[in-house]
């Protein structure tokens, strides 16, 4: 007979589960996978080292593309670290906007994970279900930032303007009809806030239609069921965090272990798996639909009871209004000095982390004392999850690997920075 070895496979980046540009090289004995490579720099856009070139304020659109599905988290950990150099906090009201539009990026980032996992595992009603709530809260960023994406909504001192007292409406056109416009802007007569309570008083029935999908489906759990498994003590030496953490059975989580905003002021539950497999990673993050629904109605109440400011009005490190702008010359001077040199932050170091969607989201910042930073390090969750992919796969068949790619929702922007 001949001899039975073991051979190389490359696992993307063009497959359709690799998530963009991860290559795998996996060693395989027949169906079983020996050994697993993973491969980055195929993405590599140098942000850190952009920052550095840039004055403070011009690099909160970069971190937005880092991870791409979690994008005013990113923000959020970026301008807490400018803030804690510069000694400033924002006013109550931006802290509660922006632990709102937080638990809204959690939501949007989950969404799409549980869209795009469904999809690589064979489930495919999922997805259309996942990207039709996924619209209204990108309505959302679109109403607050004027983009549905890379919102730069967040500054140091606060956000860029006040929640918008009208939504954007559908109008009837040849795709669709006066009857089609007028049930789709049924919740978008009012202000943002009354768009958002709508949204959470219709959410939580649909977080019950993906679990009628998924959760109890045969085929979800012999393909999600004991593969992946993490022991909590492996899981906090491999640097886990987030949901790949919390399904281990490790009840970690930053805002409520370092609370920063307004998290210490609102109520909410961490879920917490038990087995550390693909399965309890699932029912993590489908019960953080649930709380973060819970985070955002309490935000909401609270934003409308109480009006305010939402950024510092020291012109040093936040712009004059458009109007004092253009009438008043020592404004339009600060305007000037804002947007081409920025502010020079005071010399030292911070690191600040947020809980995002994915893990831990960190920015450790240097100043020397100039208008740009001396050096940015990103802590990115998704790099400590990839490298344990070896480890996580091995032993496994070739198809688990799509499911264990799945369960670590991989978004390459901030693994390769």
């Amino acid at each position: 007979m001949a001899e039975i070895q073991n051979f190389t496979l490359n696992f993307g980046p063009q497959h359709p589960a690799a998530h963009g540009v991860l290559r795998l090289i996996l060693e395989m004995d027949g169906e079983v996978i020996q050994k697993a490579d993973p491969h980055i720099g195929l993405l590599h856009r140098a942000t850190e080292k952009l920052a550095e070139s840039k004055p403070f304020n011009q690099s909160i659109g970069y971190v937005d593309r880092l991870d791409y599905m979690s994008m005013m988290c990113n923000e959020h950990a970026y301008v807490r670290a400018i803030e804690n150099l510069l000694g400033i906090r924002p006013p109550e009201r931006a802290e509660y906007i922006r632990v709102m539009f937080d638990e809204i990026t959690r939501i949007l980032n989950h969404l799409l994970w549980i869209g795009s996992h469904g999809l690589d595992i064979g489930a495919m009603t999922v997805f259309l279900y996942a990207f039709r709530e996924r619209e209204d809260l990108m309505d959302c960023y679109e109403a607050v930032s004027g983009t549905r994406m890379h919102a730069t909504y967040y500054r140091p001192g606060g956000v860029y303007r006040d929640l918008p007292d009208t939504m954007p409406r559908y109008k009837a056109s040849k795709w669709r009809s006066e009857r089609d416009a007028k049930r789709r802007n049924a919740a978008r007569s009012g202000t943002l806030l009354d768009f958002i309570q709508d949204f959470t008083e219709r959410f939580p029935a649909c977080v019950d239609e993906y679990e009628t999908l998924l959760t109890d489906n045969r085929i979800w759990k012999q393909r999600t069921v004991n593969i992946g498994v993490v022991t909590p003590e492996r899981a906090l030496q491999l640097g886990f965090s987030g949901p790949m953490l919390r399904g281990c059975g490790i009840e970690w989580d930053l805002r409520k272990k370092q609370p920063y905003a307004a998290y210490d002021r609102v109520q909410f539950d961490i879920p917490v798996g038990v087995n550390g497999d693909c399965y309890d990673r699932y029912l993590c993050r489908v019960a953080e639909f649930r709380q973060s629904n819970r985070i955002i109605r309490q935000c909401v109440e609270w934003l409308r009871a109480n009006p305010g400011p939402v950024i510092l009005d020291d012109h040093k490190v936040t712009p004059p209004r458009r109007g004092e702008m253009k009438d008043d010359m020592e404004s339009l001077i600060h305007h000037f000095k804002l947007f081409t040199e920025g502010y020079c932050v005071p010399e030292g170091e911070t690191y600040a982390a947020v809980e995002a969607p994915k893990g831990e989201f960190g920015i450790w910042l240097v100043s020397d004392g100039a208008n740009k930073p001396y050096r940015v390090k990103c802590r990115a969750p998704g790099f400590a999850h990839l490298s344990a992919m070896d480890e996580m796969v091995r032993g496994h068949m070739l198809a688990d690997v799509v499911a264990i790619i799945g369960t670590m929702d991989i978004v390459f922007g901030e693994i390769d920075r």
